[in-house]
């Protein structure tokens, strides 16, 4: 049975009581962070290891933390973090694949005021130390597992940060596994710990925003606070929970919010270093899982699996992520029998947040009206041809009517006990002045833009319809479309590069597509490999498409309506159109029938 016994489906009337109750928790959990200055996360995990002590907190098949090992791991790494010197603001890289460790070396760093800036383990060469560089770190961790890729980085590194290896086989490097281990784990001091306040920056958390390299999110130790008692109220977590997070840690909802989440109840979190479709309700199962943190094309793949025998022989009430459509939720909920999905909207470094509670399919949520005033976010029209929000004869913007399509943007309020209203902004001043919009309704007044378009039904639903901009979303990655263009034309022999999403029937996002103008026949298997080399796999373009010239704009901007409008098929066009070929692992020539193959989904992408 996946229904708790005595559980019934909920009725509307029910199902408006329960979303009722989880504002209400989340509300209570939240309200004493501004208060609390120095309560951090840290902090409440050593209170939750007095209670809860040998009672499990992070879980995988690698290692297993309890909740008081998890609280003296920490401790271990705060204590190198001090004999390193690291002064508070200071920053440390950590490169690692998912695994207990992980949450274990952010927690101690940041305890002593050290700032933790999660690395994409997908990226290689000059974008790896793009984001490295951005944040001027003073020391490196890095799994063994990555060692190949960060060594590859270093010729572009601009500082002469300390590089510390976790795990055997790190060479020349020292291993920080085990330099932790003749530090002590015993509770911090008053005199030693130097302990942060809730307005102190904990980590970097990086977001493609719409254009340009990876930005450096700040991230608090107040929103760390909010994000992981605020779920916890929303989700109802409590001691007999168990979340299984195949999420990567790097992101703020696999790294946060489903571990932060779950600890804050005294449940405890299953770690999977990477998503398996074929062994998720296996894993599932094994773990005995309550709970599992998802995004849209999770879903998607899993329903998309053969059947697994036992696929509902689980305890799960609850799924909580971002991104299910609707066209998939209703299959997915039944076929997986989930009793209760909570879907929502929120961004790392945003101030928008609308949670769908009541499990309305296709909604990303909703802010109730007792919470408007808290929390406020509207959709103003947006001007999708010179790319800005449109504004009237006095200059002011105009919101949307019901079900219009707009940009999504929350109020910037000066209260600082309210935390959820924050922008952190970037590292990169310039970067977070873009975000905000200025005398948007009245003169002074500031929003946050989220960079996405939205619209709003007559209940005050919201549905996501689309990014802004030249952004495009794969395999739940934000892709800069300036960044893969700029990896393209350090190619030999490539002149232009116009980069875009195209759609693909039954997957979420846009696949990556490039169109390419060079000056002689293109080598497609060192291409290819100079792909591989400089950019993550989701960023990697599907299609290529090759062009005797590029149209531009008056300003000399590359036109993009056509290209995304004729997508990769081979009859819109008489330019030769490639496809990236994951099994062959080469460009091969799109014809009719393999692009069928494609868009009926014979060929999984």
């Amino acid at each position: 049975m996946s229904l708790r016994e005595g559980d019934a489906p909920a009725t509307p009337a029910g199902s408006n009581r329960s979303a009722a109750k989880a504002w209400l928790r989340a509300l209570e959990l939240t309200a004493p962070i501004a208060n609390n200055p120095r309560r951090i996360f840290s902090t409440v995990i050593d209170k939750l290891a007095e209670k809860f002590g040998e009672a499990p907190a992070l879980l995988s098949d690698r290692e297993r933390l309890t909740y008081r090992a998890l609280a003296e791991r920490s401790n271990r790494y705060a204590r190198w973090a001090l004999d390193q010197g690291l002064a508070k603001g200071d920053a440390v890289c950590l490169f690692m694949p998912n695994r207990p460790e992980y949450m274990a070396i952010w927690l101690g760093i940041t305890r002593v005021g050290g700032v933790v800036s999660l690395l994409n383990t997908n990226l290689a060469g000059p974008s790896l130390a793009h984001c490295i560089n951005i944040v001027a770190p003073k020391h490196i961790i890095v799994a063994t597992e990555l060692i190949d890729p960060l060594t590859a980085a270093l010729q572009d590194l601009a500082g002469a940060a300390s590089i510390w290896a976790h795990g055997a086989g790190g060479g020349e490097f020292p291993r920080i596994d085990r330099d932790i281990e003749r530090r002590g784990d015993e509770k911090m001091s008053d005199a030693e710990c130097r302990p942060p306040t809730i307005e102190d920056r904990a980590l970097y958390i990086y977001t493609s925003g719409t254009t340009g390299l990876p930005k450096a999110a700040n991230v608090s130790h107040a929103r760390l606070m909010q994000w992981s008692h605020w779920f916890a109220g929303m989700m109802n977590t409590c001691s007999n929970d168990r979340m299984y997070n195949c999420l990567p840690m790097y992101h703020s909802v696999g790294g946060v919010l489903a571990t932060g989440a779950v600890l804050a109840g005294g449940g405890s979190v299953v770690i999977r270093e990477k998503f398996s479709a074929r062994e998720f309700w296996s894993d599932v199962i094994r773990w005995d899982c309550t709970l599992f943190q998802y995004i849209g094309e999770l879903c998607r793949y899993l329903l998309h699996t053969e059947p697994f025998p036992h696929e509902t022989e689980h305890r799960i009430r609850m799924c909580c992520g971002n991104g299910l459509r609707a066209d998939v939720w209703n299959d997915f909920q039944s076929r997986f029998r989930i009793p209760q999905i909570l879907e929502f909207y929120a961004a790392t470094e945003g101030n928008v947040s609308l949670f769908n509670i009541e499990g309305k399919p296709g909604a990303i949520g909703r802010i109730p009206s007792f919470l408007a005033h808290r929390f406020p976010a509207t959709l103003v029209k947006f001007d999708v041809e010179n790319d800005t929000p449109t504004r009237n004869e006095q200059g002011f913007c105009m919101r949307c009517a019901p079900n219009e399509v707009g940009e999504a943007v929350g109020k910037l309020l000066k209260d600082p006990s309210n935390v959820g209203s924050r922008f952190e902004g970037y590292t990169s001043k310039e970067a977070s002045e873009k975000k905000i919009l200025r005398n948007v309704f009245e003169p002074g007044d500031a929003w946050f833009r989220t960079g996405d378009l939205m619209r709003k039904d007559e209940k005050g639903y919201f549905y996501f319809v689309d990014r802004i901009g030249d952004t495009f979303r794969w395999k739940g990655e934000n892709v800069a479309t300036s960044e893969v263009s700029e990896a393209i034309c350090t190619f030999p022999g490539v002149k232009e590069a116009n980069v875009y999403g195209v759609a693909i029937p039954g997957t979420d996002g846009r696949a990556g597509m490039a169109a390419l103008v060079t000056d002689h026949e293109l080598d497609l298997g060192a291409f290819r490999t100079h792909l591989v080399d400089r950019l993550p796999e989701y960023a990697r373009p599907l299609f290529l498409r090759i062009r005797n010239e590029m149209e531009v704009t008056a300003t000399f901007k590359h036109t993009k309506n056509d290209f995304v409008r004729q997508g990769c098929d081979p009859e819109a066009t008489a330019d030769v159109i490639y496809f990236n070929d994951a099994e062959s692992r080469a460009f091969v020539r799109l014809d009719k029938p393999l692009y069928d193959r494609i868009q009926t989904g014979q060929i999984r992408l």
